[in-house]
């Protein structure tokens, strides 16, 4: 789920604990906490409490005093030179929201200094120069056994998409293509024919009466947009095996994918005409926004778990610049380059691709509102990474207003058991 970014000007206070027992870590709010730094000083593998765990510490009557937050201090403390030698530190705990001021002199006797924060501006300056498929080759290279010698997407290991993909890509990418061409594609695939029938009695679509065939369900429920986005998601979404050490208290997969996917195309039907991106595509750049996350998975499965102990010990920073530190390279370059290399439609990959810079000169309407319903979902409790009020810049860009979104927001409230049960037929296939 999202967290609350911290206070830039505050100091971070994190709950990590081995079999020998827990410790504090002291850094700058907004720096990302380097775990293997710990390790490397300590020779202790200290890990992150699990979210809803350090919630419950923090939130313990005692800690909602002086007195019992300085003796909280008991613990060993790791704290950063930067925060080392000040005489009060304004701190935050982003899980629970505690916060307090801590005189230095609660922790000196159980202090020790370490060099544990790296800012984003470190992590920037240790990236890889390059384009996008230099900078993807540099990671594989650096952190598997592979090395590059044709195109990288025979090289990776990656699978083959399915035939009948490959048409639904065919028929997503030719602008003249309808029903009359979508129909036989699903109809000679006996698992997409099912699936199809399955969404199309799902209450979400609320169709009216029965459904009879598989052109009856396209047709007069589904439509030809629907159709050909949901089932490219899970093709793609098949294509890989879902990783089993993600960080815990994760939004779902098929969930995150759903909804963003859900509310992208809702607010981009809210949008002025004039700067309207075509709202199928937006649905399919939201449903697809996450997937170059199991793609890192499968490209670097012993340093996943690794990953997925950062984002637990780091809920303020954005995904991106922890996925950069580690493995200098992110999900949203990889899973627009995977994409492009698939033959999706450019405004699907460049729509994934500046996700999380909605404001860079390459960016456009598709990765803006999709940036947008990612950003408000997370406020809502259906969507990983730090929670940021919306940028007022792209509001005006977009021409959406935060009344508007938080509209679709409670509509979207009020269908959740409907798209609980969309979300789970996606993920059962």
């Amino acid at each position: 789920m999202g967290c609350d970014a911290a206070d830039p000007s505050a100091a971070r206070l994190v709950l990590l604990h081995d079999n020998l027992g827990k410790v504090l870590v002291l850094l700058h709010a907004s720096k990302l906490l380097n775990l293997v730094s710990i390790w490397r000083a300590t020779e202790r593998h200290l890990q992150p409490v699990k979210g809803e765990d350090v919630r419950r510490f923090f939130s313990q009557e005692k800690l909602q005093t002086s007195e019992g937050q300085k003796r909280l201090f008991s613990l060993p403390v790791f704290v950063d030179p930067e925060c080392e030698a000040q005489e009060s530190l304004s701190v935050i705990e982003p899980h629970s929201g505690l916060r307090f001021v801590a005189d230095r002199a609660w922790y000196l006797s159980t202090m020790q200094p370490m060099r544990v924060g790296l800012s984003v501006s470190d992590i920037e300056r240790a990236q890889p120069q390059g384009n996008d498929e230099q900078v993807i080759t540099h990671a594989v290279e650096r952190f598997t056994a592979l090395r590059i010698r044709q195109r990288l997407e025979d090289t990776l290991g990656l699978p083959s998409l399915a035939p009948t993909t490959q048409k639904i890509i065919m028929l997503r990418s030719d602008s003249s293509a309808g029903v009359d061409r979508l129909v036989p594609v699903v109809k000679v695939d006996p698992s997409l024919s099912a699936q199809v029938m399955s969404w199309s009695v799902s209450p979400y679509y609320a169709a009216p009466g029965s459904i009879q065939s598989i052109d009856d369900a396209i047709i007069r429920v589904l439509g030809f947009d629907l159709v050909v986005n949901l089932a490219l998601g899970i093709a793609m979404g098949k294509t890989l095996t879902l990783p089993d050490d993600v960080p815990r208290n994760q939004t779902p997969y098929w969930l995150q994918a759903v909804y963003t996917a859900t509310l992208a195309e809702r607010l981009a039907k809210k949008m002025p005409l004039d700067m309207r991106p075509k709202p199928g595509l937006v649905y399919l750049t939201g449903l697809l926004h996450n997937f170059g996350y199991i793609v890192l998975a499968h490209l670097f499965p012993p340093h996943f778990s690794l990953l997925s102990r950062y984002i637990e010990a780091n809920p303020h920073l954005r995904f991106d610049y922890i996925e950069k530190h580690l493995l200098h390279v992110t999900r949203e370059q990889i899973g627009a380059w995977l994409m492009e290399s698939w033959a999706l439609p450019e405004e699907v990959y460049r729509g994934v691709r500046h996700l999380n810079d909605p404001l860079h000169p390459q960016a456009d309407a598709f990765s803006q509102v999709v940036h947008l319903a990612n950003r408000a979902l997370r406020q809502a409790g259906w969507a990983d990474g730090p929670i940021e009020p919306l940028d007022t810049e792209l509001l005006a860009k977009t021409g959406l207003t935060q009344a508007q979104i938080t509209a679709e927001l409670e509509q979207m409230r009020a269908d959740d058991e409907a798209l609980q049960e969309l979300t789970r037929t996606l993920a059962d296939h």
